[in-house]
């Protein structure tokens, strides 16, 4: 039997590439480019520095060179390759928007920096900050980052620099892999095992750190590679930033499971002096996060509910759709709860805001950027536009727009209004020609034969391209790849279009999506590198539940048509027992097990995820003893043989 048969493709929460793209036939940028992003600079108020003092304030030390590496030598972060072109004293290039540049001035600004007493952070490390507390005799460690190298790097240079102190306590805010994935680089299982170190986390934080990306996780990871630019070239024409942080770490992610987790707000904890008081914000910015408050710093850590940008309702990656006006809901609560108190706030990405007078008004336009996009977006909605519609006719008032922390360098107002409409009204828009339309490769071949074949196309599309229609050229162009894939002038209009639209665009993602999908349509779909599939640890994290959902979706309802079998697997070490039933070409499992299954398997949690590991084979589990089977063994294998194996690197921007 063949051992990846059992091998479970899961978990991108990340994708976490390994090495760049060559910078290859990269354009300047057009007349038209320049013109729209010198219009920036006219636009906003650039000449309002108050976030470079922020950025900077409390600095205390940087290493000469970040560059951090894993034990066979690996990078896994180079902070060196953007400083190469990103400096704080540069002006943008014709190829960056000149905001986003500015933003990614701001988050270059790397190194060790005390928020107030006690509270310090590493910056510059990972796409995100690793903050720390001082207690009585240890770190408070909040959000270790995304890889174990880089949070030992940043705990590292904070003992370097401060004096060294051991980690007694790890909070994670949220469930999202850059808030967790270094925390094995920092502490181990035997010391959370013994209480020298504590885990903890808002409640449900360990079912949605393993689950919230398995189920779609091949596609979610495939399209991380377009949202976050890591495997795009490091210079002007290439990736600059990604919204939240300059990109992503690369190493293998970990997970420590909490030991305690937060289950109400208000809840408080004392950890090694420390008081905290937490408050719960399921279904914001994650299903599972959580704010906390230092009464005796009158400090206010906002975990990822209010950075330094507008946030997405909806991942360009794909997720499910956030809620906005819980969001905003949540946002005014902590302005009734701590807002009035609060001295400084920080978070996760970013800088830290400081004084009263300042963090209030910051929070209220936090949160109104939240209402205003639910609030105007169902108006729209209720008279009758749709999605794509509204986010062409809505605008933000001037007191947001030419607000700073909620400019669109992640989010964006059109992509988060078509989010809103997406969680009420679903992808049906109400035109039934759009009910049961042609998909893009048939209704390309149609279009293409309307509009007088694909030479006719390309000549009026460069037309189009040549006035700066970009956004234009993208729409016809795209059909013209989809109806003849293998055409070289189609593909090269196209990945113009689309060079263009990511030099014009404010938001790192949309930058990196366009840029991505610039390079793939020039050099093909890359073939390795860019993936990094779940980590032991969250194999390990998941439960029998989990892993059966997972195969269901996995199974290929072509080769399960017309059978109907029952298997039976106890898991020793868990003292479950499940049934898995094949039917109506459906995985179902269930706790009820039958009484006489096709096919029945003894075995422990653990050697399931040995296999799934490919540490060892199925067929070598049974010969070892450590799974014992009983009945139709060929069912069991038959069974197996109706699993798809996912390829992660599927098409994009060509059928």
């Amino acid at each position: 039997m063949n051992r990846s048969k059992l091998a479970l493709l899961v978990a991108f929460s990340l994708v976490l590439p390994h090495s760049s793209l060559a910078a290859t036939q990269s354009k300047p940028a057009s007349q038209y480019t320049k013109v729209a992003n010198a219009a920036v600079l006219k636009a906003l108020p650039f000449s309002d520095r108050q976030d470079f003092e922020d950025a900077q304030r409390g600095f205390i030390a940087k290493p000469d060179t970040v560059t951090i590496k894993d034990s066979q030598g690996n990078v896994v972060w180079d902070l060196e390759q953007y400083k190469t072109y990103i400096s704080i004293d540069k002006d943008a290039p014709d190829t960056v928007n000149p905001s986003l540049w500015r933003n990614a001035q701001l988050v270059i600004q790397h190194g060790l920096f005390k928020v107030t007493d006690n509270i310090y952070q590493v910056r510059g490390f990972d796409l995100s900050n690793i903050t720390f507390i001082k207690g009585k005799t240890g770190w408070i460690v909040f959000d270790p980052l995304i890889s174990p190298e880089t949070a030992k790097a940043a705990l590292d240079f904070i003992n370097e620099q401060l004096g060294e102190r051991p980690v007694v306590a790890i909070i994670y805010s949220h469930s999202h892999i850059d808030h967790y994935g270094g925390a094995t680089g920092i502490a181990t299982t035997e010391q959370v095992a013994s209480g020298e170190v504590q885990i903890i986390s808002p409640e449900h934080f360990t079912e949605h750190a393993v689950s919230e990306n398995v189920i779609a996780g091949n596609a979610m990871g495939r399209r991380a590679i377009y949202m976050y630019g890591a495997m795009l070239p490091r210079n002007a024409k290439g990736g600059v930033n990604g919204g939240l942080g300059m990109t992503v770490s690369t190493g293998l992610a970990g997970l420590l499971l909490p030991s305690h987790e937060i289950t109400k707000t208000g809840e408080k904890l004392s950890i090694d002096g420390i008081n905290m008081e937490f408050q719960l914000t399921p279904g914001s910015e994650a299903p599972a996060e959580m704010n906390t408050w230092f009464p005796d710093m009158k400090a206010l850590w906002m975990a990822e509910n209010s950075t330094n940008t507008m946030h997405n309702i909806l991942t360009l990656r794909g997720a499910e759709v956030r809620d906005a006006l819980i969001w905003a809901n949540f946002l005014d609560e902590t302005i009734d709860t701590w807002g009035s108190q609060a001295k400084v706030k920080f978070q996760s990405h970013h800088w830290p805001v400081w004084d009263t007078e300042n963090i209030i008004p910051y929070f209220k336009k936090q949160r109104d950027i939240y209402k205003f996009t639910h609030d105007q977006s169902v108006r729209l909605m209720n008279q009758g536009y749709t999605g794509e519609e509204i986010s062409e006719i809505i605008t933000l008032p001037a007191e947001l727009e030419q607000n700073w922390p909620t400019r669109g360098y992640y989010g964006t107002l059109r992509h988060n209004s078509r989010a809103v409409y997406q969680k009420y009204m679903g992808w049906y828009n109400g035109n039934p020609s759009n009910l049961n339309n042609l998909p893009p490769e048939m209704v390309a071949t149609k279009y293409m034969d309307f509009m007088g074949g694909e030479a006719a196309v390309i000549k009026k599309s460069q037309a189009s391209f040549d006035k700066g229609e970009y956004r234009w050229v993208a729409e016809v162009m795209k059909h013209a790849v989809f109806a003849n894939p293998k055409s070289r002038p189609a593909k090269e209009l196209l990945a113009d279009a689309f060079e263009q639209l990511g030099y014009q665009a404010e938001s790192g993602p949309w930058r990196s999506v366009y840029l991505q999908g610039a390079y793939e349509l020039r050099n093909g779909v890359p073939s390795a590198g860019g993936t990094q599939t779940a980590t032991p640890d969250t194999i390990r994290a998941m439960t029998p539940d989990m892993l059966f959902d997972f195969l269901a979706v996995r199974l290929d309802s072509a080769k399960a048509a017309g059978k109907v079998f029952d298997i039976n697997i106890d898991f020793t070490d868990l003292k479950s027992k499940y049934t898995l039933t094949i039917e109506n070409a459906v995985l179902h499992h269930s706790q009820n097990q039958v009484a006489k299954p096709d096919v029945a398997l003894v075995m422990s949690m653990n050697t399931m995820n040995s296999i799934q590991l490919k540490e060892f084979t199925f067929d070598e589990a049974i010969k070892n003893g450590s799974v014992k089977i009983s009945g139709d063994k060929k069912q069991f294998n038959e069974f197996l043989g109706m699993l798809d194996d996912f390829n992660f690197w599927f098409n994009i921007v060509t059928p």
